[in-house]
Order: structure tokens, then C-alpha cells, then sequence
């Protein structure tokens, strides 16, 4: 459930990620958004640390938790930095579908780290694929662009970061490490921000609505969220969970569209598309079968 609403509200920020390149560029998205989740994570982090007396300063924890921060803030900055700039060339239905191709990236990788999905996971990882087709590829043809590119190699940063979190998250506080790891993040962004983007403070103001939801929704809840919800949860179908971004995005959009008057109906192919990566889901939630003795 923790990861579901993860993915619900990653799907909505699609909407905040579209209106706010209006006024900003990627760099300066991104790092003023992490910093923000950052600075709303902090006291967080100090009162859980305050009731949970048992973890105390100093010990291998916490050197484990300061590497595993940096780690993920790292590799998050360099999947977020390739998925922004693929939107200024890419459609949205592309953007969609390629970043959500970790849902067959993470178990390939897994294989190699020991972690292997299953029969019944790898099938649902292939069906939810094959909905996201559906749903983000209505009348497009499938022209590898230089955005495109870029979002596969998104999709394959984001498969690690899923795969970093489901090393650490079982060893450290959650909280603390998504706190370190959009400071991270956000550092790493302000020096390519102040290069090549130079924004300024009444761009910054006009985006304020996009970068707050962004921040503190997006990432202070979500990628927490995201963290305390995977301990205990195979990457696989933590991959399977979060890839529902997709189809909450275009529901969230056409409610968006709806609400400002410019929205569409939703085709039949889109339809099927949702109703595929729902199946999909439960298919690799049903328990396996037990082995009579």
C-alpha cells in the first residue's frame, strides 16, 4: 500500500514536472525540489530518531546510513537530470513507457545480483509491459529519438536506485536516508543549474506551485514512502508496484484536463492498458502455491 501511493503520487508529479519546465530548466527543477525535501524531512528525522532510542549515533549504522544516502542521492540525481531533459524532446506517452521499462530492467539485474524474480514475477513484469504499450502508445510509432535514448538510460539509473534502496533500507532509519539523499541530489544539481541554466528568482517564484508540489509531495513523501515501503518487498514487484506511476499519470491528466477544460476521453486502448497493468499487479501479489508433503 505504502508503495501504491508512492505510485500515485509520482503520477500526479508528471503534471507538476510538465507545468513547471514552463518557467525553469531541469537542473534547477530538480535541485530546488530536492532541497526543499530535504529541509521538510529534517525535523522528521530528529523526532523518529527521539522515539526510537534503540539507534544511537556513532555506530556502524550510521556509517552505513551516511553511504547509503550518498549512494542513493547520487544515483538519483542522475536518473531524474536524464528524465527531465528527455521531456523537452519526447512525447509524454514515450516519456511514460520508457522510464517504466525498469519494470524488466530490475529483475534482468537482479539475476545477475542473485536475486532471481520467479516465473510468476518475471510473467507479470512481461504483462505490465505489455500494458504500458497500450497505454502510452495510442497511434504513435515507435522512432528512437535522442530523448528516447535518453529515457532508457533513465529507466536503467532508476532500476539501480530501486536496487541501492533494497540494499540499504533494511539496515538504516528510511527517513534519515531520503533526508541525506535529496540533500545530495539537490548539491549535485546546483552546479550544472548555475552553469548552464542561470535561473531567476521571479522564474523560480512563478514555478513555485509545480516545485513545491514536486518537493515536498513528490519527494519528501513519496521517496520516503518509497524507502520504508521496500523493505520488506522484492524489487521485482516493487518495480511492478511503482511502474502504476504510469497509469496513474494519465488518469491524474485527464482529471487535470477535465478540471481546466482542455481534457479527452480516455480511448479503448488506454483503457485495456490500465486494466493489463492492474492484472498484472495482483498476478505478482496472488501467494505461490504450496508443495504437498
Amino acid at each position: 500500500m505504502l508503495l501504491m501511493l508512492t505510485a500515485l503520487i509520482w503520477g500526479i508529479a508528471f503534471i507538476a514536472q510538465s507545468e513547471g519546465m514552463n518557467y525553469v530548466g531541469p537542473f534547477t527543477f530538480n535541485g530546488i525540489r530536492s532541497l526543499i525535501g530535504g529541509l521538510v524531512l529534517v525535523p522528521f528525522v530528529f523526532l523518529f530518531r527521539k522515539l526510537n532510542k534503540e539507534q544511537t549515533p556513532g555506530t556502524q549504522s550510521g556509517k552505513t546510513l551516511i553511504i547509503g544516502g550518498i549512494s542513493c542521492g547520487a544515483v538519483l540525481f542522475a536518473a531524474s537530470s536524464l528524465q527531465q531533459y528527455a521531456l523537452v524532446d519526447t512525447s509524454p506517452g514515450k516519456a511514460g513507457f520508457m522510464t517504466a521499462l525498469y519494470i524488466v530492467i530490475v529483475p534482468i539485474i537482479g539475476c545477475f545480483l542473485g536475486k532471481r524474480p520467479g516465473i510468476k514475477l518475471a510473467f507479470a513484469a512481461i504483462a505490465s509491459l505489455v500494458g504500458l504499450y497500450f497505454l502510452c502508445f495510442d497511434g504513435e510509432t515507435l522512432v528512437f529519438e535522442r530523448g528516447d535514448i535518453l529515457l532508457i538510460l533513465a529507466a536503467a539509473v532508476f532500476s539501480v536506485h530501486i536496487l541501492v534502496i533494497d540494499y540499504f533500507s533494511p539496515k538504516v532509519d528510511g527517513v534519515a536516508m531520503s533526508c541525506i539523499q535529496f540533500f545530495v541530489c539537490g548539491l549535485l544539481s546546483l552546479a550544472p543549474m548555475l552553469i548552464f541554466e542561470q535561473p531567476t528568482i521571479s522564474a523560480v517564484f512563478d514555478a513555485k506551485i509545480p516545485i513545491l508540489y514536486a518537493g515536498v509531495l513528490s519527494c519528501a513523501v513519496a521517496y520516503t514512502l518509497q524507502i520504508v515501503g521496500q523493505k520488506n518487498v522484492n524489487p521485482t514487484l516493487a518495480s511492478l508496484i511503482l511502474s502504476l506511476e504510469s497509469v496513474f499519470a494519465l488518469l491524474g491528466e485527464f482529471v487535470y484536463g477535465r478540471i481546466t477544460g482542455e481534457g479527452t476521453m480516455l480511448s479503448r486502448q488506454e483503457i485495456l492498458g490500465c486494466a493489463i497493468v492492474f492484472c498484472a499487479i495482483i498476478l505478482a501479489q496472488l501467494p505461490d502455491k504450496q508443495k504437498r508433503i
